[in-house]
This record gives C-alpha cells, sequence and structure tokens, in this order.
C-alpha cells in the first residue's frame, strides 16, 4: 500500500510537467528547449542529493557493468518518453497532454511480456516471461474509461490534426516510460536506490539532450530567460522530485506484476492535479459533465487497483 501512497504523491509532482509545458508553449518556446533543458538541469539537482545518501562510487561502478544498456534503455524511457510529450505540449492543450499520458497504465501492463519473472534460482535460458495481469488491465480499462469521457468533449472544439499528432506522441511516450523505467530495475536488480538510477540515466542520455541543444541553438536560437526558469522548475518538481518518488514506488512494487500495475495507475492523479492547477493557475474553465463523470472513473479505477493489490501483498 505504500508503494500506492508514493505513486500518488508522485502524480502531484509530475502534474507540474503538463501545467509548466503549457505555460511555455503559449509564450512560443521551442519543444526542443523544454526538453533538453530539463535533463540537463537534473544533474546539478541529482548530484548532492546522490552525494549525500552514499556517494557516487556505486553509481559508477554499476554504469561500468552495462554502458551500452545504460545509454539505450536511458534514452528510451527518459528521451522518447519526454521528447514526444514536449512536442505534444506544444501542439495541444495540457488537458489533452495529461489524459493521453495516462495510456501508460495500460502500456505498462502490455510490456508484461518483455520481461521475466523474478526465479533466482532458475537457469537464465529456462526463465519464463511475465504475462499480462488481465485483471489488473480491466482495472485500467475503467480508469481509460474516465479518460475518454474526461476528453470527449473537448476534443469536439480542437483541430483534428492537433488532436492526433498529440495524441500520438503521447503514446509512444506512455510506452517508452514504462519500458526503460523497468529494463533499468531488471538490469540494477536492487543494487542502487532510486536517486541514483534516476542520475545514472540522466547521465547515460546526455548524448541525446546535448545533440537536441545543438539542434535547437541552430533551429530556435537561445531558449528565452522564462523558458530556462520553467524548465528548471519541471526538473526540480518533476524530473527529480516525482521521478525520485516514482522510482522508490515501483521499486517497492518489483517482483509483482499486479502490484505494479497498480503504482503506475496511480499517475491518474496527474489529470486530477492538472485540471485543478489548470483552474487555480491557468484560468481554466471548472471541469463539467461528461469530465466530471471522467474523474469518477479515473477515481473508481484507482481504488479498485489499490484494494486488490493491497489484498495480494497482506
Amino acid at each position: 500500500m505504500k508503494g500506492i501512497l508514493l505513486g500518488i504523491l508522485a502524480s502531484f509532482f509530475f502534474a507540474f510537467t503538463f501545467l509548466l509545458n503549457r505555460l511555455m508553449s503559449v509564450t512560443g518556446g521551442s519543444f526542443i528547449w523544454s526538453a533538453s533543458l530539463r535533463y540537463l538541469f537534473m544533474i546539478p539537482l541529482l548530484l548532492p542529493v546522490v552525494y549525500v545518501q552514499g556517494g557516487l562510487h556505486p553509481l559508477w561502478q554499476e554504469m561500468k557493468l552495462h554502458p551500452l544498456r545504460w545509454i539505450l534503455w536511458s534514452t528510451v524511457g527518459f528521451g522518447f518518453f519526454y521528447v514526444p510529450l514536449c512536442y505534444a505540449a506544444n501542439n495541444s492543450p495540457a488537458w489533452l497532454v495529461a489524459g493521453a499520458w495516462q495510456f501508460t497504465i495500460i502500456a505498462g501492463s502490455l510490456l508484461a511480456p518483455f520481461f521475466y519473472e523474478n526465479q533466482p534460482l532458475v537457469e537464465k535460458d529456462e526463465r519464463r516471461r511475465k504475462r499480462v495481469p488481465l485483471r489488473s488491465l480491466a482495472f485500467s480499462g475503467v480508469i481509460f474509461i474516465g479518460i475518454i469521457l474526461m476528453e470527449w468533449q473537448h476534443v469536439m472544439h480542437v483541430s483534428l490534426l492537433s488532436s492526433v499528432s498529440g495524441v500520438l506522441s503521447v503514446l509512444l511516450a506512455a510506452f517508452a516510460y514504462p519500458l526503460g523505467n523497468r529494463k533499468m530495475m531488471e538490469l540494477c536488480e536492487g543494487r542502487i536506490s532510486a536517486f541514483e538510477r534516476v542520475l545514472g540515466m540522466t547521465i547515460a542520455s546526455l548524448p541525446l539532450w546535448i545533440g537536441l541543444s545543438i539542434i535547437g541553438f541552430y533551429t530556435a536560437g537561445r531558449p528565452s530567460l522564462t523558458q530556462v526558469l520553467q524548465t528548471f522548475l519541471v526538473a526540480l518538481f518533476s524530473g527529480v522530485i516525482a521521478t525520485g518518488i516514482f522510482f522508490a514506488a515501483t521499486e517497492k512494487a518489483k517482483g509483482d506484476n499486479h502490484y505494479l500495475a497498480a503504482v503506475e495507475a496511480t499517475q491518474s492523479g496527474e489529470v486530477i492535479f492538472t485540471v485543478i492547477g489548470g483552474i487555480w493557475f491557468l484560468g481554466e474553465p471548472m471541469p463539467h459533465g461528461l469530465s466530471l463523470a471522467g474523474m469518477g472513473f479515473l477515481l473508481v479505477g484507482m481504488v479498485l487497483h489499490s484494494l486488490f493489490a493491497n489484498r495480494r501483498t497482506t
């Protein structure tokens, strides 16, 4: 149950991503800078945290074991996740991005066959692949119905091209994030902390962020001071605080596919927090009708996930 509570807390901080990216899109900031600056800022923010926790040597030793796999799955988990998300935010309203992003709940369950059961005494070639957690997927379906209801009346007022490009970008991100996160958990096997893993993945994905920064400089010029400040806040709230909390939550659920699905389902809370933040800070209208009904489905789906996971772990 503690992992689920941590997941909900992480969803609160993740909501800042959608709100601040919306502000950046309104002020004309390039999505390339929005993506690359966030991760460039994360390194100096995470270094003192990891140093205080136990130093950088354990992380360095871990990264030296499989450097290419670190680069690959870090680029997938952070790069293929955040670049499409920033692109979507640059072309779609915050509510659409936050809503479509909840597909990651279902994507996480569908990715189960890409991983093996935790069988330490079994030879590597004889390990069984995990199965899709059908009951968890059914609960995720309740959440997905809520997402559709929330988005339906809004999509009617957005151009088809904007909707399709935004949704497809977020769907790519929705699969990349849990895939990269789980592959890195599998690779590290609990030998380093959540914050060490976040820092390591940020460092391992640096080639992508440096390359994007060069492209951004030549295509969009230097980022404005406003965008620099906003990406710093995204790095702090979402990149460091939320990601660290969420990775800690998934570590607690590691080995239990249903519990892990429940933890990942807590990210549907991002929609609710984004709606509230949009009303308070961006002056967006209060949701009504189908949107409120959809929020109800989201909450029901989260409760079902939590009750089922709690019953399995008690």
